[in-house]
């Protein structure tokens, strides 16, 4: 994988930039839609590449090793002849969803043992067997396993926390080395900065993060329900740590107006199940604010969903009709509204790019904010 910064802003840390791989070149900064089990809800390959134009999507470990299983994909030659998507694709290491999911989970210096949500059986993921499995998967970008903290969390829990995951980094790092990609194209390895909200932690996780000198580096346990501000705050102090020339990826964030923000703080990559998860139920996201499809004011309205923006099926439906849809529980209505807010994020950050060309990010910014979080 390669990374090339083409465009600064000068009042703030945002930049353009391209990250190359071998299944294709990803524009930076660039929000990622969520595809857990090889599918992005409600949208098809055909509808991503074509109608919203991702350039990359995200699986998740956890939940293709459980479920085809990593023998399935094997066969079929890797996640993407599987799924049938020839552009680049990123997998999270699968640690979050241990203990989102898992009723029957615990945590060891070697690695989570869990039972599966599914049937109840037993599993062990460790750093090795993570990298073993996303080797298998065959992502572009795999993730290295570590500990997400809750919020709140006490201090000292954070700090071992923190270590831990630093010493699954290494075996990680180690295991990455010593094997090979299975299907014919390049796979690159990201490390985690952890450290939950204390700014020491977080400090000295991005200072042995960048030591080991990897292709990226992402961001974790943020977005976890911390105050906005503390998100805000502990991303600056990591990004101003971990190397420039490294993309910044920014794990499970999140609205529209935190990606604005986050940008101007010198994250490249975003991941959220928000617009997919939210538009299936009712939440859609316009160029003049925010809707509540299921809202009775909707209900005879038969103006575009967002006549100004960038979705296409935002100009071809009506806010009425959306709403008829969302409320008889039709399937068309949150391909609708998945497609819709897709389209809305991955137009969000190319209009980001493009003020960061133009060197007009920090007064676009101030603009758009405001409209982001607006409640129509």
């Amino acid at each position: 994988m390669k990374f090339k910064i083409s465009h600064k802003d000068p009042r703030s840390g945002a930049r353009n930039g391209i990250i190359i791989t071998d299944h294709g070149e990803i524009m930076t900064p660039v929000f990622m839609p969520v595809g857990t089990a090889g599918t992005v809800k409600g949208v098809s390959q055909k509808e991503l590449a074509e109608d919203v134009n991702v350039p990359i999507i995200l699986g998740n470990t956890y939940h293709l090793y459980l479920r085809p299983g990593i023998e399935i994909i094997e066969k079929a030659g890797g996640i993407h002849k599987f799924i049938n998507w020839k552009r680049p694709v990123l997998t999270d290491s699968g640690g979050y969803q241990v203990f989102s999911l898992s009723d029957n989970r615990k945590l060891t210096e070697k690695g989570y043992i869990f039972q599966s949500h599914i049937d109840g059986s037993k599993h062990m993921f460790t750093p090795e067997k993570v990298v073993d499995i996303q080797r298998s998967i065959g992502s572009d970008i795999i993730m290295a396993l570590d500990e997400c903290t809750p919020y709140p969390c006490e201090y000292n829990y954070a700090l071992k926390s923190m270590e831990l995951t630093h010493r699954w980094l290494g075996r990680g790092v180690d295991q990455f080395k010593s094997t090979s990609a299975k299907y014919g194209f390049n796979q690159t390895f990201f490390p985690i900065v952890q450290g939950s909200t204390f700014m020491d932690l977080r400090k000295k996780s991005a200072e042995i993060i960048s030591s080991f000198n990897l292709e990226g580096n992402a961001i974790g346990g943020l977005s976890v329900g911390e105050p906005e501000e503390i998100m805000y705050e502990m991303t600056d102090i990591v990004t101003q740590i971990l190397p420039e020339d490294k993309p910044r990826y920014l794990m499970g964030v999140g609205t529209p107006a935190n990606i604005i923000e986050s940008i101007g703080l010198g994250i490249d990559m975003f991941d959220c199940v928000m617009p997919t998860r939210n538009g299936r139920n009712g939440m859609l996201f316009t160029s003049e604010g925010i809707i509540n499809i299921k809202n009775q004011k909707w209900k005879d309205d038969f103006t575009p969903i967002d006549e100004t923006g960038i979705s296409s099926v935002g100009k071809q439906y009506s806010k009425a009709y959306l709403r008829h849809l969302i409320i008889s529980k039709e399937i068309l209505g949150a391909q609708i509204a998945s497609i819709h807010n897709l389209s809305f994020y991955l137009g969000l950050v190319a209009d980001a790019r493009k003020n960061i060309q133009n060197e007009t990010f920090t007064e676009w910014k101030t603009q758009i904010i405001p409209k982001l979080t607006n409640r129509l």
